[in-house]
């Protein structure tokens, strides 16, 4: 049998080599379109990345959150949290790619900035950000020019606090707090052990009922308990299709699905095509 393979993690996205620099720039265009305008699931161990959109738009999926993006969006994407994009064609931007030294490095060392820093934001920011992408991005392409790592170190240090700031005045302003029992949740879902479980073994272990459990999900996700934990399931699903051999039965079995055919079902459901057909995108 198969071993399941991981989420890819790279550098800078498709590659295998080292980061290039102290920090990275490059244009949305410049990677995209050679993809087909979709960049698949992945992670950057050591890396944490910012995306501008300054035309067209397109989807992002954060740790299994999607997202829409139009023109003006930014998107703010920690170290170590799968994603993945879906570009309208021949969408513009810009993408800036920090080490996570950099992450650690800005100071004063200030524990609200490191945590805002470890949650992605998506949004519409403020002209002063947008201003020092730009700067950044100048002089990221100023290559020989004297000081240039140490000004474009700085310039990122102001990016990454600009995101920090506008990411927690947000999450304060507009964002809900996500209730411990729902990550907890996801947690037993992407166990294996719990394959196989029903809304109420899940409600059952994490202490109250199962329309307690459904109220959680729909608060969060605008849906019921067995239907956010079929979307979990069917995320970890495209995961497994796209990055192993494993056949479309396994697949199924390993999230619980004893009957094939009821698997695809409900994967199409979600996803509108069967598994096999989601798999032959992958296929080279």
């Amino acid at each position: 049998m198969t071993e399941l393979s991981p989420i890819p993690s790279y550098a800078l996205f498709g590659e295998t080599t080292g980061f290039p620099d102290v920090l990275h720039c490059e244009r949305i265009k410049d990677r995209a379109p050679d993809h087909a305008w979709h960049i698949a699931p992945h992670r950057h161990a050591q890396l944490a990345q910012v995306l501008y959109i300054l035309s067209g738009g397109g989807t992002a999926n954060i740790d299994g959150d999607r997202f829409a993006l139009t023109q003006g969006s930014v998107v703010f994407i920690p170290p170590r949290m799968v994603h993945s994009f879906d570009f309208a064609p021949n969408t513009q931007g810009m993408v800036q790619s920090f080490p996570i030294a950099i992450l650690h490095s800005i100071g004063p060392v200030n524990a609200e900035v490191a945590q805002a820093l470890t949650k992605p934001t998506v949004g519409r920011a403020a002209g002063p950000l947008i201003a020092l992408m730009t700067q950044l991005e100048t002089v990221a392409a100023q290559t020989g020019a004297p000081f240039r790592a140490q000004i474009a170190v700085g310039l990122g240090h102001a990016v990454l606090a600009s995101i920090a700031a506008w990411g927690a005045t947000r999450n304060r302003s507009n964002d809900a707090p996500r209730d411990d029992r729902l990550s907890r949740l996801d947690q037993l879902i992407a166990d294996p052990d719990s394959a196989g479980w029903t809304a109420k073994d899940f409600a059952s272990t994490l202490g109250i009922s199962t329309g307690h459990l459904s109220r959680l999900c729909r608060a969060a996700k605008g849906l019921s308990a067995t239907a956010y934990i079929e979307a979990r399931h069917v995320e970890e699903a495209c995961r497994m299709l796209a990055f192993t051999r494993l056949s479309v039965a396994e697949v199924g079995y390993r999230l619980g699905f004893a009957d094939p055919s009821y698997f695809s079902r409900r994967f199409r459901t979600v996803q509108g095509v069967t598994p096999s057909q989601y798999r032959q995108q992958f296929v080279t």
